[in-house]
Parts: C-alpha cells; structure tokens; sequence
C-alpha cells in the first residue's frame, strides 16, 4: 500500500498516525511524483493534519526524547523514498513497544538511518561553503541551488545571520521551493501562478549593472592567483567536487 502524502515532514508524520489508525503497517509513505503504476500496490490519499502530526511528535518524545526527533526530520530531508520507508518503519517499531535503540549501529535499518543523516549532514555544509549570491536589479541578493537532498531548511539560520544585513532568496531548482530573508524574517516561497508550477529551471535573475563587473574581476582575480605548478586536481576535487562547480563564478569555464 502506497501512503500518498505532500512531502511535508507534518505530512509523513501523518502517514504513520494513520498507519496505526487502519492498521496498515505495511505502508511505504510516497509522494504522488514518485508512484510507479503497479498492479500489486494499491494507493492511499493521506491527507496533512498538523493535530495528528503533534501527537506523533508528542509521542515520540517520550519514547526517544526532544533532542533525537532531529534523528528522523534530518532522514526524511533525504528527500528519497528509500529513506522515508526506513524511517517510517522505525517510527511504527518504536510505536509498537519494540525494543528500538536508536542509536544501535548494530541494527541496520538504524545504521542505515545515521548513513543516510550523514550524507545529508555533508550535503548542509557543502552548501554553506559553495553557495554564492548573485545581486539582482531589484537588489537582492539571489543563489539558485540544485542540492541532491532536501537541506534549504537547515541552512537558512546560518544565512540568516551570515547576511543579516541584506536581503536575499536562496531558491531549490530541484524543489522548486526556496526561502527569503527581508531583513526581518524568513518566509518560505515558491514559483508557481494561479496554482500552476512552473518550470523551475527556467528561473532567470536579472543582474544589477555592475554585478558582471564584479564576477569579471573576481575571475581574474583567481587566475592570477593560481600556480599552475602546483595544481593537483585530485586534492582539488576532493575538497571541492566538481557538482558544485557551477555555484562558483571562478569555475565557470575551468575544465579538469
């Protein structure tokens, strides 16, 4: 049974309150992007009731405490659906009164968990390191990402206080959904019209006038910078892998 809901965290807290509610412990907690039509697999509408997901965060508190709830929100950031079925069946097990240590590496779908967290850990400071603004006509400041898991949440606060002086939107191509910060506060946005989503991809940011004067010298900067004597492209790559190149105005046009 597929378990449809909006690929929100709220929303996949719903789909274990109503796993226990039909008693349908065999879900997999999918969003209707990722169903494949299957003549073994039946689907389920979950809807998204924030009531249902605080008892489920409530509860969940009790059995684990506050501090390892972060366990199961930075797995679903994952953004996959192999990750959210692990996680959902952990949750079900700790509701069922097992014996579920989640902190046991000896227990794989645990140790899968903490895999998967720490890739999503790496992704979070990648992004830190690699995101670059763009100052548009309006005068904001603008980053498009493309990150391989879901870590705009995790990010913001750092941007936040990094740049608390400036505005500016960091927007998720692959999402398409990003956050914008007005000097004051930050609000979640989105690119669609009337209700219909858009082509993220084709998101353009008009520059302000001087903004290519700058990204010029920076590169001519850098390469003025750079001995070629001393390039050792494996170490480079190590530090900086080549995905993330193209937030970076110096490696533009670089080739390895």
């Amino acid at each position: 049974m597929y378990y449809l809901f909006d690929g929100s965290f709220h929303g996949y807290l719903c789909c274990v309150f109503e796993s226990f509610e039909r008693k349908e412990f065999d879900a997999e907690p999918i969003t209707s992007a990722m169903q494949r039509p299957s003549i073994f697999y039946s689907s389920r509408e979950i809807a998204t009731d924030n009531q249902k997901a605080d008892r489920i965060l409530q509860a969940l508190e009790k059995k684990i405490g506050k501090k390892d709830i972060a366990l199961f929100y930075h797995n679903f950031l994952a953004d996959d659906a192999a990750a959210w079925l692990n996680g959902f069946q952990l949750l079900v097990a700790l509701f069922q009164q097992q014996n579920v240590e989640v902190r046991n590496y000896g227990d794989p779908k645990v140790l899968l968990m903490h895999q998967t967290i720490k890739k999503v850990s790496r992704e979070r400071h990648r992004m830190k390191a690699f995101v670059r603004f763009v100052k548009s006509a309006d005068q904001i400041y603008t980053a498009l990402v493309d990150p391989d898991f879901n870590v705009l949440p995790l990010v913001t606060r750092f941007f936040k206080d990094r740049f608390a002086d400036q505005s500016w939107l960091i927007y998720d191509l692959r999402r398409n959904y990003g956050f914008f910060y007005d000097r004051k506060s930050v609000i979640e946005v989105t690119n669609a019209i009337e209700g219909d989503v858009q082509d993220p991809y084709a998101f353009e940011v008009d520059l302000d006038p001087r903004e290519l004067e700058f990204q010029h010298l920076w590169q001519t900067y850098f390469k003025s910078t750079n001995i070629e004597a001393r390039k050792n492209i494996k170490l480079h790559l190590r530090h900086v892998p080549k995905r993330y190149w193209k937030y970076l105005v110096e490696k533009r046009s670089a080739s390895v």
